[in-house]
């Protein structure tokens, strides 16, 4: 798909992707700004690849919304720095004369910067060397060139900065094989890292293949200091084969909590309250085929071998587990009201001391819980 294609309809998945990338912006900047006014007073939103603003039908794309909600808030209006970019002249144009005609962009004190240009060595390197306020930044390419771990590390090294990438599956996975893109492949997963992977995918199946790619790209990422790496994978419309992922970076629990509780309301679907952090068009129409797991079933084992022998609060069971992990919160708090209603764990205070819900009894992060011994083989 090429750039021009990309914006001639808000697609479903356009509009979901940019629906997560919209929803984290604003969580993020209300976890931000209180300590960012004891600081520069500022907090930055960057677009590298920043596209027209508008899809053809109309429909606002994410640098025109990021805006659209600044305006809105008074401690945006006064803070939010905001930087697009794109290496398209027509683009550039167009993004300036949407923002310009939006409705109260003159109460921004920073008036919003559209740039033209590369994105390359030049712009890694100046941000390398600069000391970045707290940054949220969209690195959208529509390929893989531009996207590099130097760009992520420069990114990701200051505080307060986290970044979503559009990591185009198709382009990617076909590129590791192709000399002719080698250089893009090893500035994306390193040198080694490339040439290991491209040995390795030799006669693996699609299913591993993309596994072995997206664990790959983690691994290099948490190598450049993205503690917390989440993904979100992209289907096409028979649900047959992924086409991209959306890849979450941070370096804080707090902002890896909030993205996984966006995108898992974001999935097209649930089995037993465990969202599968994808989206298919497919899964909509076959329900049946997604309900032959039971990963609620596997989350009662694994914490029952994990914590054996441990009394902690279900707060810290749960996040000393998820990460890495498809359950989010409410997932922990339902397997665990399970377990302690079959008699395997011990909850204080226990269920019928604590409040109800829907005539369940609730499971408070502050209540404690004690499993037992692992049995013995």
């Amino acid at each position: 798909m090429t750039a021009s294609s990309f914006f001639q309809e808000a697609r479903e998945q356009s509009q979901i992707k940019t629906r997560i990338v919209t929803k984290y912006f604003w969580a993020w900047a209300k976890v931000i700004i209180p300590s960012a006014k004891q600081r520069s007073n500022r907090i930055a939103y960057i677009d590298l690849f920043a596209g027209p603003g508008r899809f053809k039908d109309g429909t606002l794309s994410t640098p025109l919304l990021v805006l659209k909600k600044a305006i809105e808030d008074a401690d945006m209006r006064a803070m939010l720095v905001t930087i697009f970019n794109d290496k398209d002249e027509e683009n550039t144009r167009s993004l300036e004369r949407e923002i310009a005609a939006l409705p109260g962009i003159e109460k921004l004190k920073y008036k919003p910067d559209v740039e033209r240009g590369e994105v390359g060595e030049d712009i890694v390197k100046m941000f390398s060397e600069m000391s970045l306020i707290p940054t949220f930044f969209f690195v959208d390419p529509w390929g893989y060139k531009g996207l590099s771990l130097r760009l992520i590390n420069s990114i990701l090294k200051d505080w307060g900065c986290d970044c979503v990438l559009f990591f185009n599956y198709n382009r990617i996975n076909m590129g590791l094989t192709n000399d002719a893109v080698r250089e893009h492949m090893q500035a994306l997963f390193s040198e080694t890292r490339a040439v290991e992977l491209r040995l390795r995918l030799k006669g693996m199946s699609p299913v591993d293949r993309e596994a072995a790619i997206l664990e790959e790209l983690v691994k290099a990422m948490g190598e450049m200091g993205a503690r917390y790496v989440l993904p979100f994978t992209f289907k096409n419309e028979s649900g047959s084969r992924t086409t991209h992922h959306l890849i979450f970076a941070t370096k804080h629990f707090k902002g890896y909590e909030i993205m996984k509780e966006i995108m898992a309301r974001e999935s097209s679907e649930t089995t037993q309250g465990v969202p599968s952090f994808e989206y298919s068009p497919a899964s909509r129409r076959f329900p049946v085929l997604f309900e032959l797991s039971r990963p609620l079933d596997d989350l009662e084992d694994l914490l029952m071998e994990r914590f054996a022998n441990k009394r902690l609060k279900m707060v810290e069971i749960y996040e000393r587990h998820n990460v890495g992990t498809p359950y989010i919160k409410a997932n922990y708090k339902r397997a665990l009201g399970a377990l302690e209603a079959s008699g395997k764990i011990k909850a204080e205070p226990p269920a019928e001391e604590r409040p109800k819900r829907n005539e369940e009894p609730t499971f408070a992060d502050h209540v404690f819980v004690t499993f037992p011994r692992r049995p013995r083989p």
